[in-house]
């Protein structure tokens, strides 16, 4: 029976792959005290198929095609975040968690001489303990066998447990506190009861509204109209306000007059409140005060819905593919206001592939030039690095003239993940003969050498962190998150710290690591190998 398996998955190597993809999600969703390997299992199903299967090798470019969609699915979701760490406290977490990587990969390279541990191997468990797919990529390229795979599967499991464990115990013992997660959104009725001089227009009582507070809707002569900065107000006029403060409202409340909500939200007569889905790429990758509304039609937008928060729609908010955008809209106005939006769910899982194809293009491009480093020979960012960094430039963009970049989360989770498993089970159903052979003999060293590396990397970041620069907690998982890489590890911390702030840190930290991983094993392979 198992030489009929192995000769059925030999001859058809696709089987094999989606084989390796659809048992490694199952297995990766077993969870074993809370562990388990999620979207990683597909490495280790993929290296039992090719340890039972030696001929069910993936040829061509499939593994590299899936890592390309994964990095730059990173890159634009992270493009914004990234480049804004680059300024400011950014600055000093990415130094930290740059010192935190050579430091393991010093680790790494020690103990690999002092056991005598072939350099493809410890390249690969130094991209294992990093779960770092493009390192992976590049030791591949740099020392042009499977080696690094080997050390890549051996690492992997306690690259992705070891920081969660750290994580841990170091909350334990430290025993953090966060403020609640405050909302972004808050509403209210204010009656005027006081104006600041008599025949003031709503322009000069905006203009001394608290900072964010703007008007909604103003409620006049027993109706209900949209925002005019010209209108003159009288006392027991009525305006709807919304803010991202709720003390914005109460402080608004104070200076004119109550809080005396009813009155507007209950009177639908004129002004109509509707919810669209945002399906049009026109509208995205621009500023709300940049998007020309349909002629004839008075469309004032409440609040926008992105994801699971609700936003106050400042003029430089941008729309996304997928937001829902709550307006208010005179009644028979209403279906033009819908087309305007599109308002079609469908949009979420869409997106360019006028964007996406360009976009990769230009990253393959760029990871082909060669950048000379004296001394050692000339190294490219490669797969690895010239998507990621095109992807982030581009993600930072959003819009170039007619072409937006930008692509809703849910279809950019799915490029990622779906490109993510056709690199891991390539790579594994390729290396399954060579990983049996090697744990065999070096097993245990491999996996000891790669605990030690991922406990130096996260050990400084958490050390050097929070007890030498007092970094914010939740900043600090975000970083040990990003220098390592998983994104496993990134929704513990976010257990641990549960405020936004650890996605954060881990956008701005999870590039910048990526892309020195890459070039340095590239240096490392280059000077062993003579250049």
């Amino acid at each position: 029976m198992m030489a009929f398996v192995s000769d059925l998955l030999g001859s058809q190597p696709i089987l094999s792959l989606f084989l390796a993809i659809g048992l490694g999600y199952a297995v990766g969703q077993i969870s074993i005290l809370g562990f388990s390997l999620g979207i990683g299992a597909v490495l280790f199903v993929g290296l039992f198929i090719g340890a039972i299967a030696p001929k069910a090798s993936i040829a061509g470019p499939i593994g590299l095609i899936g890592l390309i969609m994964f990095l730059y699915g990173i890159g634009i979701l992270y493009g914004r975040q990234f480049f804004e760490g680059l300024r400011g406290a950014g600055r000093v977490y990415n130094l930290l968690a740059l010192v935190a990587v050579v430091a393991g990969l010093v680790v790494a390279l020690f103990f690999g001489w002092i056991f005598g541990v072939r350099l493809g191997h410890t390249l690969g468990i130094f991209a294992g303990s990093m779960t770092s797919t493009a390192t992976l990529q590049a030791a591949l390229d740099v020392m042009k066998n499977n080696e690094p795979s080997i050390g890549y599967s051996v690492a992997y499991p306690f690259g992705v447990i070891g920081p969660i464990l750290c994580f841990y115990f170091l909350t334990r013992n430290v025993k953090p506190t966060f403020p609640p997660k405050p909302a972004r959104f808050h509403m209210g009725e204010v009656t005027i009861e006081r104006l600041p001089a008599a025949g003031s227009t709503l322009g000069k009582v905006m203009a001394l509204l608290p900072e964010g507070v703007q008007v909604a809707t103003v409620r006049q002569d027993h109706r209900n109209r949209l925002p005019d900065a010209d209108l003159e107000l009288h006392v027991g006029d009525a305006l709807m306000i919304a803010a991202d403060r709720a003390e914005a409202i109460e402080e608004t409340a104070a200076l004119l007059g109550r809080l005396d909500p009813g009155r507007i939200a209950k009177d639908r007569a004129d002004l109509s409140y509707q919810r669209y889905f945002v399906s049009k790429a026109s509208l995205t990758g621009r500023k709300l005060d940049e998007i020309p509304m349909p002629e004839g039609t008075e469309i004032r937008i409440l609040h926008v819905r992105r994801y699971d928060v609700d936003l106050v729609p400042s003029p430089d908010l941008m729309l996304e593919i997928g937001d829902r955008v709550g307006v208010l809209v005179p009644a028979d106005q209403v279906a033009k206001a819908r087309a305007h939006f599109g308002d079609t769910v469908k949009s979420a899982a869409e997106f360019s592939y006028v964007s996406v194809g360009f976009g990769m293009v230009l990253g393959v491009l760029l990871g082909l030039v060669p950048i000379p480093i004296p001394g050692v020979g000339t190294v490219t960012l490669g797969i690895g690095g010239g998507p990621l960094i095109v992807a982030l430039i581009l993600g930072r963009l959003r819009r170039t003239g007619p072409i937006s970049w930008v692509m809703p989360l849910p279809a950019n989770i799915v490029l990622r993940n779906f490109g993510l498993t056709l690199f891991l089970a390539s790579v594994g159903i390729n290396s399954g003969q060579s990983f049996v052979t090697t744990v065999a003999s070096q097993g245990p060293l491999l996996l000891i050498i790669g605990a030690l590396v991922l406990l130096t990397t996260v050990g400084i970041v958490l050390g050097v962190g929070y007890y030498l620069l007092k970094l914010p907690y939740d900043d600090l998982l975000g970083v040990a998150s990003g220098a390592t890489g998983n994104p496993a590890i990134l929704v513990y911390a976010t257990r641990m710290a549960p405020t936004e702030r650890p996605d954060i840190g881990y956008a701005m930290i999870f590039p910048s690591a990526t892309i020195v991983k890459v070039i340095a094993v590239q240096i490392i392979g280059l000077i062993a190998l003579g250049g």
